[in-house]
């Protein structure tokens, strides 16, 4: 989720990106998590293949369109599109400035929300450093609290910006959708398998009111990738056997504790080393490189199995979550794709994907493909502004009169990560049909309402927080 432009160097600023989020409050009528339907039938993986493929088709290159064009054909009636953030950490600040920088549309941004205060004010000082004239935020459409997010929705914004961390993803989309706002959120959608059905409840309901969903999995909008999986797809290395993707870095942020907050304040303060507002590493960054396969294969695993654990990073201040993950996932066809992510400082580094086929392999993240005698068959050219043209793309198909909605695709990707996360928990071999059914949820986060509420989880008498151990506990992680 960092704002940089190359995965290799996202980890450098991660440590200063997304330490702020929004907030949440009881929903006061059924929601569309409990409409969601719970049979396997679906939630299955191939339910939703097609319609993956038909979303990646409505996000292709629309054309250039001039700005004449663009002030006059968007939907709104309306020189300018206005947007309402709800997250001012690094990466909601980030992804507001990408769309200021689109060439079809004039974009402004009307409203901020966030759950700290001295976020929200970092955030619009460096907006208005970077780009006075597309900040109008007046002071009465900046919102701090846990009802932030709702006050932003009920704004006159056309466009909300999710970038809050994903524990939080669900109910602020499932609210933004109700509200008929087109959306762009950042990945993970979710942290849990009940996270995962109401996202996709949500995106049903997008569809039917003809609203744009657009995700932050960038590298589907990236054209040197486009052109790699394509030439992949079309059969340039024959049958594709196996792949490995990797997110392997030092790690990230830790932000201390302090005497005067509360353990609520310190956690969401402190949110990456915690499962509920975080899902664990290798949902949160390794995601990328997870949904990569998932969209070389168009299809999603039907199976997982792994191990991981707390090697390096086991320190209290570290919270939850493992320090590396490594997973075998097995799809339909029996395609292998084997995961490995690890934060631990003086290792190998690797941000990247390969696959291997029976005529040669890939480097897919680097675009360069080769026979069986390592020679180069295949080398992209294109551009890698993925971060600017996912904005981009979304501008044009609000132009065009186009509604893409990447919601299924995202969600599943997701849960292909958050499938991992349980395997390497639990020690068990995993089925996608039974784990996406769990009615495990990590958090009630549409209950918090102040500091003060106690957090979701907490820790023993020493300050340590609960570790999955494999094969103990299991009835905390699944109930399938």
């Amino acid at each position: 989720m960092s704002h940089s432009h190359h995965d290799d160097t996202k980890q450098n600023q991660s440590s200063t990106e997304l330490q702020s989020l929004h907030s949440t409050e009881p929903r006061k009528s059924q929601g569309l998590s409990e409409q969601m339907p719970d049979s396997h039938n679906e939630c299955s993986r191939r339910s939703f293949v097609q319609a993956t493929a038909a979303a990646m088709g409505a996000t292709s290159v629309i054309g250039s369109a001039n700005l004449s064009l663009a002030r006059s054909a968007h939907a709104f009636g309306s020189d300018t599109v206005r947007i309402g953030l709800i997250g001012a950490g690094g990466r909601g600040t980030g992804a507001v400035i990408d769309a200021f920088k689109n060439p079809t549309a004039s974009v402004q941004l009307s409203a901020v929300g966030d759950c700290f205060g001295d976020r929200l004010e970092a955030s619009l000082e460096t907006l208005n450093r970077q780009r006075p004239d597309q900040v109008q935020v007046p002071d009465s459409q900046k919102f701090v609290g846990f009802d932030a997010y709702k006050r932003v929705i009920d704004t006159d914004c056309d466009f909300v910006i999710l970038t809050t961390p994903p524990g939080f993803r669900p109910l602020h989309f499932e609210a933004a959708i109700q509200a008929g706002k087109h959306v762009f959120m950042e990945k993970p959608v979710a942290v849990d398998a009940p996270g995962v059905r109401r996202v996709l409840a949500a995106g049903e309901l997008a569809t039917q009111k003809g609203l744009i969903v657009q995700v932050g999995l960038q590298r589907r909008h990236e054209f040197a990738y486009r052109e790699t999986i394509q030439q992949l797809q079309d059969g340039i290395i024959g049958d594709l056997i196996c792949s490995r993707v990797y997110w392997n870095n030092p790690g990230v942020w830790v932000n201390p504790r302090r005497p005067e907050q509360t353990e609520l304040e310190y956690q969401m303060r402190n949110w990456y080393y915690f499962n509920w507002i975080c899902g664990d590493h290798i949902c949160e960054q390794h995601i990328h490189n997870i949904d990569v396969i998932n969209w070389l294969m168009n299809d999603y695993p039907k199976s997982a199995q792994g191990q991981g654990g707390r090697l390096v990073r086991s320190g209290k201040e570290y919270g939850q979550i493992y320090d590396h993950h490594s997973v075998e996932y097995t799809y339909e066809n029996g395609h292998k794709m084997f995961s490995m992510c690890r934060h631990m400082p003086d290792t190998w580094n690797q941000v990247a994907e390969f696959v291997h086929g029976s005529e040669g392999w890939a480097d897919i993240s680097r675009g360069r493909i080769y026979d069986k005698d390592g020679e180069t068959i295949f080398q992209t050219q294109a551009a890698r502004r993925g971060y600017v043209a996912e904005h981009e793309h979304m501008f044009e198909a609000l132009i065009e009169g186009n509604r893409p909605n990447e919601t299924e695709y995202a969600a599943k990707s997701t849960f292909t990560s958050i499938l991992g996360r349980l395997a390497t928990y639990t020690g068990k071999y995993l089925n996608w049909d039974e784990a996406i059914n769990s009615n495990i949820s990590l958090a009630d986060v549409d209950a918090l309402k102040s500091m003060d509420d106690q957090a979701p989880v907490l820790p023993d008498e020493e300050g340590r927080y609960p570790i999955p151990l494999p094969g103990k506990n299991l009835e905390s992680i699944i109930d399938f």
